[in-house]
């Protein structure tokens, strides 16, 4: 349950060849994407009190679970654990340290949330996530980051607009990449062949980003 995520964090962190980041602050961010993860769960089950109620394998059912519940909520609280942790931190000056924070708190939050599906449906959830579900975190923490950084510079160089622009695309995006994916799991056995497809351009398309 943890060790895909661990060999992610691992692997992105020795990508960053300019500066890399003190260990401890990376631990702590990804103890808050532990935290956000719990946050989350409990914001999930409030705001399905208000959702509309679908039958489970309609598109209705996908679309809604998947964008209005756990895209939006999961990636806003894993947001607010990576700037809680690294907003104000004085060596935020490259475009890969947002990588490295982004990663780090979607990990947290996948470990975790990981854990609890493994303790509940055995190893071969464990071994089905690691290739989908876990990097799928990541690969959203890539691209959070990434807007992250040029929000931060903005934020630098005084330019207001361009820093909150700049944060609601380190949001909305990893919604995207991350509502996209869970239509497909929800729709069951009608959307393997997508996500599998959609899993593969993911991957090509953080690679390249790192």
């Amino acid at each position: 349950a943890i060790i895909p995520g661990l060999m992610l964090i691992i692997y992105v962190y020795k990508k960053d060849k300019v500066e890399k980041e003190p260990p401890g602050l990376i631990m702590r961010i990804i103890i808050l994407g532990v935290l956000s993860c719990i946050a989350a769960g409990y914001l999930e089950r409030f705001e399905s009190q208000f959702l509309p109620q679908y039958p489970k394998g309609s598109l209705e059912y996908a679309l809604t679970t998947s964008f209005c519940m756990a895209a939006f909520v999961e990636e806003i609280v894993k947001f607010i654990a990576m700037r809680i942790g690294s907003w104000n931190y004085h060596g935020f000056n490259y475009r890969f340290d947002g990588i490295v924070y982004g990663v780090s708190s979607a990990v947290g939050f996948a470990i975790y949330e990981n854990i609890l599906y493994v303790a509940t449906y055995g190893l071969q959830t464990a071994i089905v996530r690691a290739f989908t579900a876990i990097p799928l975190h990541a690969f959203c923490g890539v691209f959070m980051g990434v807007f992250y950084s040029y929000a931060k510079k903005s934020s630098i160089l005084g330019k207001r607009g361009s820093q909150v622009g700049f944060t609601v695309l380190s949001l909305i995006v990893p919604m995207l990449i991350h509502g996209t994916y869970d239509t497909f799991a929800f729709l069951g056995n009608n959307g393997t062949t997508q996500l599998l497809i959609f899993v593969v351009i993911l991957y090509a398309a953080a690679i390249t980003t790192i």
